[in-house]
């Protein structure tokens, strides 16, 4: 369970040093319960309060690596249930499965491999492959593991119901590190020895709560510490109730038999294959870890990508660019030299608007903390000096022979500003929207 800050304090050394930042042991012990701090600021804490603490300090939810290479696709470290109390910190990552029996899973798997999305400037990709043993044979389930393995660097998950298939795909799998799924009641030793073994993480399958905690505690006693759970619901209102039930008592109740990423099947619960992305869906906002998906399409993959995007995406920082000087359709040096914020909605609707009318010009991005430009500019993050401060870090007075400067219309108080702060530069007012940003361009050519 979490310590309060009393039990915090009475861990500490109580010598009031002041070295931590605080004024008194207790001020520190209340901040660490609050996670305003970190235990590391105590110079004196013993090893044995430091291990006890740092125990209670864990994520409620366990961290699940599955990787291969660099290429890692991670779930779990969550510490809220809704977004808005802090934020989601690990994006539920997406698999799509295979099967051994599959005609060329080498060329499935570089198709799926090349899908990408550009979301606002983010590169979105599919996670990874889970591969099943749908064959039974075990040598046949390693060569779809090698077929894969030559083709990409995907994170795996294996799925297989004999432990011998797992050992002949283990030992094809080239330094990776794949999820194995699953065991239950009837297999848990043996899986556990395998997952022991090849130090991968395990899923964990069981009907009900009660069992599922169990058998976690029954594996965690034989060694293996990175499960992942499958409650074995399949269908719309049963894994939306289980996963909220598991963390409701992994988040509210610190209870650690059930404190796993939840693995979940939309393929299997879809009443058509027109359902699956509508179930993914629903896993990924509450509260899926790892989907596996059995269908694959451009489309569904698309809106799945953005959703998970838009959900893991920390509520408190808005989505920004680099800031900086960005062409548009090869602009000339007499091109004019556009202005904007790095918000990234701001950037993306300014260059959109403009690379789809055929316009050439500079786009300025000047550093607002990622705040849009009325917001930045009644922050005081959008002003004359940061503008003057682009245009002379950016270099763009080396790159054009006009100096024309365009403000949003949104800021058009701040031209006298800017006039004096950038002498011999003319400067104009544009539209305040972006979709008339085009046709003023076309009008001041």
């Amino acid at each position: 369970m979490a310590l309060t800050g009393l039990q915090i304090y009475k861990l500490l050394p109580q010598t009031n040093c002041k070295q931590c930042g605080f004024p008194t042991c207790l001020a520190f012990a209340m901040k660490l319960a609050a996670k305003q701090a970190e235990l590391a600021a105590c110079p004196y804490v013993s090893e044995a309060s430091k291990a006890q603490l740092e125990a209670a300090a864990q994520p409620p939810v366990r961290l699940i690596t599955v990787a291969t290479g660099d290429r890692k696709a991670q779930a779990g470290n969550e510490i809220v249930l809704f977004r808005h109390e802090k934020t989601f910190y690990n994006r539920a990552p997406i698999f799509v499965r295979v099967k051994d029996t599959d005609a060329d899973l080498a060329a499935t798997a570089k198709t799926i491999n090349e899908f990408a999305v550009d979301y606002v400037g983010i590169k979105l990709m599919i996670d990874g492959l889970a591969i099943e043993n749908a064959s039974g044979d075990a040598g046949k389930f390693a060569a779809a593991v090698e077929a894969v393995r030559g083709a990409t660097n995907f994170p795996l998950i294996l799925i297989a119901k004999d432990v011998a298939a797992f050992e002949a795909a283990l030992a094809k799998a080239n330094g990776a590190t794949p999820m194995l799924y699953a065991a239950d009641a009837s297999n848990w030793q043996a899986m556990a020895a395998v997952a022991k073994k090849f130090k991968a993480p395990l899923a964990v399958k069981a009907d009900g709560l009660d069992a599922l905690a169990t058998l976690t505690e029954q594996i965690k006693g034989a060694g293996v510490e990175d499960l992942v759970l499958d409650p074995g619901a399949r269908d719309f209102l049963g894994t939306l109730t289980l996963a909220t039930q598991i963390r409701r008592l992994a988040i509210k109740k610190n209870f650690r038999a059930l404190g796993y990423p939840i693995i979940t099947f939309p393929g299997e619960g879809a009443g058509s294959a027109g359902e699956e992305p509508s179930l993914a869906a629903q896993q990924i906002g509450k509260y899926a870890g790892f989907v596996v998906l059995d269908t694959f399409t451009p489309a569904s993959a698309y809106a799945l990508l953005v959703l998970r995007q838009n959900i893991y995406t920390d509520p408190q920082k808005p989505i920004q660019v680099q800031p900086g000087l960005y062409e548009i359709n090869n602009p000339k040096p007499e091109s004019p030299v556009l202005v904007t914020t790095n918000f990234s909605i701001t950037y993306f609707s300014i260059s959109n608007e403009v690379e789809g009318a055929g316009l050439p010009a500079w786009l300025l991005v000047a550093d607002a903390e990622g705040m849009s430009v009325l917001t930045a500019w009644a922050a005081g993050k959008f002003d004359a000096d940061r503008i003057a401060k682009a245009v002379k870090t950016t270099g763009v007075e080396g790159k054009i022979s006009n100096k024309r400067l365009v403000l949003p219309g949104a800021v058009a108080v701040l031209m006298g500003e800017v006039e004096e702060a950038l002498a011999g530069w003319k400067i104009e007012v544009g539209p305040r929207e972006a979709v008339d940003v085009p046709a003023f361009l076309k009008f001041k050519a």
